[in-house]
């Protein structure tokens, strides 16, 4: 197991690496000065020099490639400066000359267009997507499985087919189409009957009351959300148990007199998880780093929304902050995945 995790936290690294070389050179072939994003047109040329020196604006690529590497990285050595000290918030380890080694948090800089630091902004964001996934991805588990369930145990009846069409509509349609669609109707159209709005987050600042929590606005992103992994879920849900059903365990358990539910859930369902389980870590991990146009589209402020407002305003390090929490999110719950298999089913071994 410690073995199997080091590696896999290896190849994490590694993809993460990629990551920061991929959105870095990306960003440096668009157009937009920074400088004057955080300074402003009109600031004198001592602040303009001075967020140029900081960032390491005026150095070669690999070498700006080089500095923000060194933010991200946990240990590190700079100049020992109140600046340096306050802007990296660091423990020093030891020191020479003019020179200290530290242990820090990742650096993830600060907002071209706010000045906030990055962790801030993600922190700000990050309860909106979290409740949102967490609430989507139960909503499509649990009714897909059920649903699965009930597609398997009534093959071939109307039932097998209606939810089998059903989910391959839920496939198909696009997240964002059917966004706009269910907003409309629920939200607009019939928000006389259903008393949901078009948009909304999950905090709304009221003007007498202050700020509230609006837990109504999380029903129409999150069935919207929930749709495709939904249809996904039910149909791996129907052919893993189709298949665990024709397995000779489960007619000798059957044979045996076991009471029909028990033979279900407790020997074709446990051992029929396993696709499940790669399907809800896969879009787990994917709701978690933000549904991008549908929390755009219901303007319910997350990690979606503010990513894309980033790439509208050339926010680099926002976008690289969000980018990189949510390569670190898939690889996090690919491990947990990984590790549940094993769990579930005593024939895998973590190697």
């Amino acid at each position: 197991m410690l073995k199997f995790l080091i590696r896999r936290l290896s190849y994490g690294l590694l993809v993460l690496l990629g990551v920061v070389v991929v959105v870095f050179l990306l960003f440096q072939a668009l157009p937009g000065d920074p400088v004057a994003m955080m300074a402003g047109q009109r600031t004198d040329v001592i602040t303009r020099e001075a967020i140029t020196r900081d960032f390491g604006l005026g150095q070669p690529l690999p070498v700006q490639l080089g500095l923000y590497l060194k933010d991200l990285s946990p240990l590190a050595l700079y100049e020992d400066t109140p600046e340096n000290e306050d802007r990296y918030a660091y423990l020093k380890l030891f020191s020479a000359d003019n020179q200290v080694f530290t242990l820090k948090s990742p650096y993830l800089r600060r907002s071209f267009q706010t000045n906030k630091r990055v962790t801030e902004i993600i922190a700000e964001n990050l309860p909106g997507t979290l409740v949102l996934a967490l609430v989507t991805i139960t909503f499509a588990t649990v009714a897909g499985i059920a649903f699965g369930i009930l597609a398997a145990l009534k093959q071939n009846t109307f039932w097998d087919h209606a939810l089998t069409s059903l989910s391959v509509v839920g496939v198909s349609a696009p997240s964002f189409v059917t966004a706009i669609l269910i907003s409309l109707l629920f939200g607009y159209y019939l928000s006389d009957y259903t008393g949901l709005n078009m948009t909304g987050s999950l905090f709304v600042t009221d003007p007498l009351y202050g700020r509230q929590l609006m837990l109504r606005n999380i029903i129409l992103p999150a069935f919207t959300l929930g749709i495709r992994p939904l249809a996904i879920i039910t149909q791996l849900t129907r052919s893993s148990m189709l298949d665990v059903l024709s397995q000779d365990y489960i007619r000798t358990a059957r044979a045996k007199g076991l009471r029909y539910w028990r033979v279900i859930v407790k020997h074709a369902l446990k051992n029929a998880l396993n696709p499940v389980i790669t399907a809800v870590s896969g879009w787990l991990a994917s709701l978690l780093g933000g549904a991008f146009f549908v929390e755009y589209i219901f303007n319910w402020k997350g990690l979606g929304w503010e990513t894309i407002h980033a790439v509208e305003t050339l926010d680099f390090p926002v976008v690289m902050g969000t980018t990189l929490l949510v390569a670190l999110l898939f690889i996090l719950i690919n491990i947990v995945a990984d590790v549940l298999y094993a769990v579930l089913d005593p024939r895998i071994r973590l190697r």
